[in-house]
């Protein structure tokens, strides 16, 4: 779920101010141990933004539980259920900043479910919330195709492999 903050005054959701220099900067805030390398996440999070035209941008990766996932949003998208993902472009220059919230419970929980590691599902989660930021959506058919589309070549790419695969969910 992707939603715009028109005023947010350098302030993010996750707390703190902004600093942009020249480079993508990637922050991964988590309470408890994460299933992944932060270098290789934050590695696929850069390369992306790289290859749709982003040289310069904050973005900050907040690894949640489902009672978290429910306040932010109820808070800002007016919604009391359960997501895997919930981002936001805090941005108020051409400098982009980005907060993408994900749901650790339930990537345990789809992994299982769809037979595939729970690295790479909470990854997944990561990315869509990134692409939404970047203008894809997934509200229709053929958009959800696109979508998943490009998120299955960045995965395989970034050696997460494929796991949203159209024809697997």
């Amino acid at each position: 779920m992707t939603k715009k903050r028109t005023s947010c005054h350098c302030e993010n959701p996750l707390g703190g101010r902004s600093n942009l220099d020249t480079s993508i900067k990637v922050n991964i805030f988590h309470s408890k141990a994460i299933p992944f390398k932060k270098t290789k996440v934050i590695e696929l999070v850069q390369k992306t933004l790289r290859k749709f035209g982003v040289r310069k941008a904050l973005v900050n990766i907040e690894i949640a539980d489902d009672k978290r996932i429910v306040e932010v949003n109820k808070e800002f998208l007016k919604s009391s259920s359960i997501t895997d993902v919930i981002s936001f472009d805090v941005s108020e220059a051409a400098d982009k900043i980005f907060d993408i919230i994900v749901n650790a419970q339930l990537a345990k929980r789809q992994a299982k479910l769809r037979g595939h590691s729970y690295e790479a599902e909470l990854v997944l989660y990561i990315l869509h919330g990134l692409l939404h930021q970047l203008g894809f959506d997934d509200l229709s058919t053929g958009k959800a195709k696109k979508m998943h589309a490009m998120e299955d070549e960045i995965l395989r790419k970034s050696g997460f492999g494929v796991v949203y695969a159209s024809d697997k969910r």
